[in-house]
């Protein structure tokens, strides 16, 4: 595993008392930790652009002092040199080697917009896409590193739901389970609707009409998490928030990499194995360096077939990578080539049917799923003068094939497939400048061209036959732009606008031949224009504590969608959220840091899934709804050693107004007593799906010096999902959520190799996840449980 430090830069207004002495109490730690809170004190801007030198231990400073004369007390402890660029503004270098020639003219990288700090200083959100500091962003924002979420060994999408409690997950498998972000949730489904999260790496969308493709985390700098509807930046799709993951970028002044082994058992299942192989290469010194990362894992299974007499049958195999090659075309101008491609593939479904045996599937059929994604990326950036420029183009393939049990009771087993097939082209280009203080300008094009098909078959093993498909494809052209101004020293106000044109095509595909075509809305063309505008205010109420309120809206584009053999059309989604919320002090370098955030949602023509008259997944608006959330957090550093944190999130979500005509298509089934199947489907429609009412979580992470260059580091957690339901309708209507997971690891670091152990789900807790293994009646209730007590051993080592 890589201990990555990464170039920051601490950056807060310069105030005219810079010059006057001011009593200090700053505790040993890294210089980075120094500078930040003599920062946040003095108000002074600190630029520390070496990674090592920002992780350089120096003992506390106590006493009075003038803002210059800490900085070099600071800087002579770290052995390093002060140079002033401007009024109460600095930057920390280390100290050149006395014999070392003079080469005055060292090049000037190219600058690296995605770099920010590790190490508890003032981070910078890149998400936001003008590289606003945290202490002038104003919204609810995440950042886990990607040490955190390596250690232990790379994994997916889940580690980053374990971290924190605004983002939640479906549990189908990995390759196809949907994310969700403040409860703004669907269905588990993947069917032709998009995503209520935006997922980016880099700049670029990761997919569109498609599940999370789960990539594994590996070799990054950081995951951010932006949550509430992100619309005026990047469009469609983001609903409940966004994701991005920022990639470590190749590093042309050095060669190294990492090397990561790991093997697991687990309980009531079979064994797994990981491996992990990072590699920065430069070609050409000081200009252009390759980047190379590959993995592979086996997750043991942990489901019996008894029909089929098979054990362990949810085996998943996952192997992927990336290349990156970034060449420095001057000291202004670079270009960065990133290709990404995985490959999984489960040998079955991870569900199990209530009640004894535990863990087992009657089910007479094998339910495998494949999932193959791929994306190409050109980035060029630079700047001209002080504006930055970032122009982001690529191609996306994304391929996920499913494969459900549709055998109902006392009749001839039947198999149900569907396959979802996505290409996309994107392209993104933005010009920005930001000040120290917050203000700035950003504006920006983009253009998305998808294509989605999904295809399905249905009948008996080895015979399937074709049955309704669709074809959705979507052009938007947008500009999109924001402005920050500091109307007071302590006040920032921002607002935004996107206006976007999308052209929206849909066609049916192997329609039944006994529909009468009259009767079919076999394809379907439009044309329309969103607008999304933005505001935003941040107060600084005292210098550690900040206030924020924000107005933000996000949309969904319709589509067709199957429903029986006919091709139904499903329109856009709308949200519009306003949150307001208070935050103080800085993981890592205050002793206490935390923030409370209350967000309302209006949530108009809400796209969910439902089962169909034919047993099948369909999608459909479902009407108006509403979410009140909360969320809290609160972290401790208890010593120098330990840090302890926690955090709370309440979604309350109604829909409030059921749509009729969807109200009666459910119930359309019942002839016994359709009254009572009435009010019992509007009950479960008055709840949106797959919302938790209650998720917490609390974590502490112990650190220590062990001498003799070997540490220390134990991290470990638990993590409450409450009880939610699983869709709408009498089928997906169950209860499902109410469990408790937790795990812990260890590493012992000695040099550049580190041991590490670690054991997931400690109580062995059984549960139920988000998730449907069929949406078909087959007589057995399903869940789909945990994955039981698992056990991990690794090593690493560093090159």
């Amino acid at each position: 595993m890589i201990r990555t430090a990464v170039a920051a830069a601490v950056t807060l207004v310069a105030a005219p008392a810079a010059a006057e002495s001011m009593s200090l109490d700053l505790p040993g730690g890294s210089v980075g930790q120094q500078v930040v809170a003599l920062g946040r004190i003095a108000r002074v801007s600190v630029v520390v652009p070496e990674p090592r030198l920002w992780a350089q231990r120096v003992p506390a400073l106590r006493g009075r002092w003038t803002p210059a004369a800490a900085l070099a007390l600071i800087a002579r402890r770290a052995d390093a040199e002060l140079v002033a660029i401007g009024p109460g503004s600095w930057r920390l270098v280390p100290r050149r080697p006395a014999m070392r020639p003079a080469r005055v003219a060292v090049r000037r990288a190219a600058p690296r917009p995605d770099i920010a700090s590790d190490q508890g200083g003032d981070i910078v959100v890149t998400a936001s896409k003008r590289g606003t500091t945290r202490d002038n962003f104003a919204g609810q924002f995440a950042r886990v590193t990607g040490s955190e979420l390596e250690f232990g060994g790379a994994g997916g999408t889940d580690r980053l739901a374990n971290r924190l409690t605004s983002v939640a997950s479906t549990y189908l498998g990995a390759g196809r389970n949907k994310l969700f972000i403040r409860g703004i949730a669907d269905s588990s489904f993947t069917g032709p609707t998009q995503a209520t999260v935006g997922q980016y790496f880099g700049d670029l969308r990761l997919s569109y009409n498609a599940p999370d493709p789960d990539l594994r985390l590996s070799d990054l700098a950081a995951v951010e998490v932006l949550e509430g509807p992100q619309g005026t930046l990047y469009g469609a799709g983001s609903l409940g928030g966004l994701i991005r993951l920022v990639p470590n970028a190749p590093d042309p002044t050095r060669f190294g990499g990492s090397a990561t082994v790991g093997g697991s058992v687990t309980q009531h299942g079979a064994p797994g194995a990981d491996t992990q192989l990072v590699a920065n290469v430069p070609l050409v010194a000081d200009r252009l360096a390759i980047r190379l990362v590959a993995n592979a894992s086996t997750e043991g299974g942990y489901i019996d077939k008894p029909l089929l007499d098979r054990t362990d049958v949810n085996r998943t195999r996952i192997e992927g990578g990336r290349a990156a090659a970034r060449i420095d075309l001057s000291s202004d101008w670079s270009v960065e080539l990133i290709g990404i491609g995985q490959r999984i593939r489960g040998a079955d479904s991870q569900y199990a049917d209530r009640g004894d045996p535990p863990l087992t599937r009657a089910a007479p059929v094998t339910e495998g799923f494949s999932a193959d994604f791929g994306q190409a990326q050109l980035v060029v950036s630079g700047r001209l003068g002080t504006v930055h420029v970032r122009s982001t183009s690529g191609v996306t393939a994304h391929d996920l094939m499913e494969r459900y049990d549709a055998t109902a009771p006392d009749s001839p087993v039947r198999l149900f497939a569907q396959a979802n097939r996505t290409r996309m082209q994107a392209n993104e280009t933005r010009l920005w400048s930001s000040a120290p203080d917050g203000s700035g300008w950003l504006a920006g094009f983009s253009y998305i061209h998808n294509r989605t098909r999904l295809t399905r078959l249905f009948g008996a093993p080895g015979a399937l036959e074709p049955t309704t498909g669709v074809v959705n494809s979507i052009r938007e052209a947008t500009l999109y732009g924001e402005t920050s101004v500091r109307l007071l020293p302590g006040l920032l106000t921002t607002a935004g606008l996107r206006v976007t044109r999308s052209v929206l095509d849909g066609a049916g595909e192997d329609i039944a031949a006994r529909v009468p075509v009259a009767l079919l809305a076999m394809s379907a063309r439009r044309k329309q224009t969103i607008v999304l505008p933005s505001a935003a205010a941040l107060v600084d109420l005292t210098p550690r504590l900040q206030m924020f309120a924000r107005y933000q809206q996000g949309f969904r584009p319709g589509g067709l969608a199957i429903e029986s053999d006919f091709v139904r059309r499903f329109q856009n989604d709308r949200v519009a959220t306003i949150e307001a919320g208070l935050r103080t002090g800085r993981a890592g370098s205050d002793r206490f840091d935390g923030s409370l955030t209350l967000a309302h949602t209006a949530w108009r023509d809400i796209q969910a899934d439902f089962i169909d008259g034919s047993g099948l997944p369909s999608t459909a608006n479902i009407g108006n709804g509403r979410l009140w959330t909360i969320e809290g957090t609160l972290g401790a550093r208890v010593s120098d050693g330990l840090r302890v944190e926690a955090a709370l999130s309440y979604n309350n979500g109604r829909i409030d107004e059921p749509s009729a005509v969807r109200l009666f298509d459910l119930v359309g089934s019942f002839t016994i007593d359709p009254a009572a199947a009435r009010a019992q489907v509007a009950a479960r429609l008055s709840q949106i799906p797959n919302t938790a009412r209650v998720t917490a979580r609390t974590g502490a992470v112990y650190t220590r010096d062990l001498g003799s260059s070997a540490d220390l580091k134990v991290d470990g957690w638990l993590r409450y999902v409450g009880s939610s339901r699983l869709g709408v309708g009498p089928v997906l209507g169950q209860l499902q959520g109410s469990y408790l997971d937790s795990g812990i690891t260890a590493r012992i670091g000695l040099g550049a190799i580190g041991i590490s152990a670690g054991v997931t789900n400690l109580t062995n807790e059984r549960g139920n996840r988000f998730a449907l293994g069929t949406p078909f009646t087959t007589g057995r209730d399903q869940a789909t449980p945990l994955r039981p007590r698992t056990v991990r051993l690794g090593l690493d080592a560093a090159f």
